[in-house]
């Protein structure tokens, strides 16, 4: 088991290093290139749940090491936006990845990702323009930035990412697809709850009340998906307004976008021809939430 000295000593919790620094980071990847090992990076911003730990599997399977690394991206929030109260629970974390033999983790401060003379962003296009974009105009740069640091500081093989941030999954890809990055980007699942609300680090500052009312997210995925594959409805706008209804009855909750795209192009459809994704966010008090589902017909 690899240990990295932090600061001159050593951080050590059984299976899991704990990384802080550009430093430890680029010897632990010299380490495993080394020894020719294949690395799978998890991105994450902490606050772990089972969504989480469903990617550090697949990358388990996959790939020789794990990697996983939190940080509380600031520039991906804007200004009126939770980055404050964004829950940080690296201990809870960390005894989570090392249920898992995760091998490390890297954990850094704001500074050692964005240096006070750091100057530089990653401009993405089209597909962050919509949807979350027009809602968080400045999320996907600051989305893409930092991924593309990790990308380049783990050198890693393979990267997972969770189907629920769809919009951000497309994003990357077609980041490293333009970039001529060296990574492979592979979607995981999108982990629920027993009642179906889509897991998220936000979950927990829903109200009880909240908690009861989110559910209608995935319930009104459920009901699309129903009317699409088994009563051929394929109206984009049928499938909105009936989503729209759904939601709103449940009283307490504001939409920010119902939208029926290509999977690819996420260009807005009018008629469901062979696929589609259906995207969500719905703020629930003061807790937004994202959904979505993918259909093919």
């Amino acid at each position: 088991m690899l240990c990295i000295p932090l600061h001159g000593t050593f951080h050590y919790s059984q299976s899991v290093s704990l990384l802080t620094t550009l430093a430890e980071l680029r010897l632990f990847v010299q380490n495993q290139h080394r020894q020719g090992k294949r690395i799978g990076l998890v991105p994450t911003m902490g606050a772990l749940h089972e969504g989480h730990l469903s990617l550090v599997k697949m990358s388990n399977e996959q790939c020789d090491v794990t990697l996983v690394s939190i940080f509380v991206n600031p520039t991906q929030f804007g200004p009126s936006e939770d980055f404050v109260r964004y829950p940080r629970t690296l201990e809870n974390d960390l005894s989570l990845l090392k249920a898992l033999h995760s091998p490390a983790v890297f954990a850094p401060n704001v500074s050692e990702i964005y240096p006070a003379d750091f100057n530089a962003s990653v401009h993405v296009g089209d597909l962050s323009l919509p949807f979350e974009g027009m809602i968080r105009p400045t999320h996907f740069e600051g989305v893409a930035t930092v991924v593309l640091k990790l990308f380049l500081l783990s050198q890693a093989d393979v990267a997972f990412f969770g189907q629920k941030d769809y919009q951000q999954f497309c994003v990357i890809k077609k980041m490293v697809t333009d970039l001529n990055v060296p990574i492979n980007i592979v979607m995981g699942p999108t982990i629920r709850e027993a009642d179906g609300l889509a897991m998220s680090s936000r979950n927990r500052h829903l109200s009880t009340a909240g908690r009861g009312q989110a559910v209608a997210l995935s319930q009104s995925l459920a009901t699309a998906e129903k009317m699409i594959l088994a009563e051929n409805v394929r109206s984009a706008e049928r499938i909105r307004q009936v989503i729209r209804e759904k939601i709103l009855s449940t009283g307490g909750m504001a939409i920010d976008y119902i939208a029926v795209a290509d999977p690819l192009t996420l260009r807005e459809l009018s008629v469901i021809e062979t696929e589609a994704v259906i995207l969500l966010a719905v703020r629930c008090g003061s807790v937004r939430l994202i959904d979505n589902i993918l259909i093919k017909t």
